[in-house]
């Protein structure tokens, strides 16, 4: 693990309570390995506090470019930086699909166990057919009024 400057941090401690500077020394000065915690903290968390706080690193690494190469040259911090950003990007794009499918599974659910048809518990709901179908194979999200009214639908 790499040695945090000026930061006291038990080696056990979680990475979602390492301190700022604790996260770019690892990211800024540890190898490839050392960064493997940070990465799958945030993928647990793709929105709570390291993810956060890399973003904040991130936005201050591309808004306040390195000086120490010349125009155009390879900047070892940007670099860091959009891989970070790639990194959390692709784990909340992974939360979001998960998300999807859960709630396609409780639409289909609802329809299981009202017993209706689709066209008819579409109707119920108030939308079309065609509509409900989106819904059913998580094309498209419905508002959690809509989940709501479908799940009590379901319940008689």
């Amino acid at each position: 693990m790499v040695v945090f400057r000026n930061v006291d941090v038990p080696a056990d401690a979680p990475v979602a309570t390492w301190p700022y500077e604790a996260l770019v020394t690892v990211l800024e000065d540890g190898l490839v390995s050392d960064w493997q915690p940070v990465i799958a903290e945030i993928r647990r968390d793709p929105w709570g506090r390291v993810a956060r706080l890399i973003e904040g690193y991130a936005r201050a690494v591309n808004e306040h470019p390195s000086t120490e190469f010349p125009a155009g040259g390879f900047d070892a911090q940007r670099a860091l930086a959009t891989f970070l950003t790639l990194i959390i990007d692709s784990a909340r794009r992974a939360v979001e699909d998960r998300e999807r499918t859960e709630v396609a599974e409780r639409v289909r659910h609802a329809l299981l166990r009202s017993g209706l048809t689709a066209r008819q518990f579409a109707e119920r709901l108030g939308t079309s057919a065609s509509r409900f179908s989106t819904y059913a194979n998580g094309t498209v999200m419905p508002s959690a009024a809509l989940l709501l009214r479908m799940e009590r639908l379901a319940q008689g």
